[in-house]
């Protein structure tokens, strides 16, 4: 702990390492929502979030859990392709309340190309919802529909029966092959896009209205 009469304790949320207020003040100086990724040890989170006066209101998000719940996912609910899904739901649900642009807050997780934070925002960008990125962090396209945990599993059952069984036990119980997880994720992300096709369809078409405006410019 410092002294001296200029030593100044911070905040408690940046001492319980929560918060960084450089960057927050800086993101909400632009005005914008924040679309706020995080993950746990178990979940991954989605939150479109607005700061006003009174404190931070959430306007819209999503929770891996509802991956589980509502949509019948079978798979890991923390891995790169479950934090996609949940960034597209969260992004789905922010256009349905009007919300078309956000900045990327990933709070005190470490920027690291192609983590899953990113692949919350890719999941957005996709639904329809304008947030800036640069297309060097953003995780692969094979890592986000799963495929590499799909040839690991082929692999790892023709080399190593038993261990393929202790991997990939949670998997097996809840009836799903992980050779079969990209199948999965598709039809996981069409029951989403089936359940919002009005807001994700006017969010296509605005889009595509905009390219078509910029391309006769």
């Amino acid at each position: 702990m410092g002294h001296g009469p200029r030593y100044r304790v911070p905040w408690r949320r940046r001492r319980e390492g929560k918060t960084n207020y450089y960057k927050r003040f800086k993101m909400i100086k632009s005005g914008k929502v924040r679309l706020v990724a995080r993950k746990t040890n178990k979940h991954v989170i989605a939150q479109f979030v607005e700061a006003r006066i009174e404190g931070d209101h959430t306007l819209a998000a999503a929770h891996s859990r509802e991956l589980v719940k509502l949509y019948g996912w079978k798979g890991d609910t923390n891995n790169t392709c479950a934090a996609y899904l949940v960034g597209f739901l969260a992004g789905a649900r922010a256009l349905k309340k009007g919300i078309k642009e956000a900045v990327l807050d990933i709070g005190l997780h470490a920027p690291d190309r192609g983590s899953r934070v990113f692949a919350v925002l890719k999941g957005a960008v996709d639904a329809g919802v304008s947030i800036p990125y640069g297309e060097e962090i953003l995780p692969e396209e094979d890592r986000i529909r799963c495929e590499h945990i799909a040839e690991w599993a082929k692999r790892l059952a023709e080399e190593d029966p038993e261990f393929y069984q202790r991997q990939f036990s949670k998997y097996l119980e809840r009836g799903l092959k992980p050779e079969e997880l990209p199948s999965h994720f598709e039809e996981v992300l069409a029951r989403i896009k089936a359940e919002y096709a009005d807001v994700l369809q006017e969010a296509g078409t605005e889009a595509e209205a905009e390219v078509e405006a910029s391309q006769a410019q």
